[in-house]
């Protein structure tokens, strides 16, 4: 019979547990956000905003408006065949990475009280659940 091993005893494994754990990303987002990229590198050229800076609006809108497409039942673009969500993970990955390497042009408006209205919001719809449960609705 084989010797069984104890989890968690590898040297390696103590250090690994602090590291960025990429195996928790889901494989198959990565291959959709990967034909996107590829997509938008025929286009324009891989990497192109790293030797351009980019505008924020600009991706925040094109991840938008993927994400609403998507929502509304469409699945792929009708312009690339690309999966939507691929399409928008992609616009925000390249936010990410200008933001990273100093090629974004943060046009974001003023702050605003979107955080502090949406807890506000949250707690009115968690004592509205709370009263029509009680009432049996």
């Amino acid at each position: 019979m084989a010797e069984e091993k104890k989890l968690g005893t590898n040297p390696k494994d103590l250090l690994g547990t602090d590291k960025v754990p990429l195996s928790r990303i889901p494989p198959v987002a990565i291959l959709h956000e990967g034909m996107a990229m590829g997509n938008g590198g025929d286009k324009y050229g891989s990497y192109n905003w790293r030797g351009n800076a980019v505008q924020a609006d600009i991706y925040i809108d094109a991840a938008m408006r993927h994400i609403l497409a998507w929502y509304d039942g469409e699945e792929v673009a009708s312009d690339s065949g690309v999966h939507h969500l691929g399409h928008a993970r992609a616009s925000l990955g390249i936010l990410l990475d200008a933001q990273a390497t100093g090629n974004l042009i943060d046009n974001r408006p003023t702050g605003g009280k979107a955080a502090e209205v949406l807890e506000k919001l949250n707690a009115t719809r968690k004592t509205y659940r709370a009263k029509q449960k009680e009432s049996g609705k």
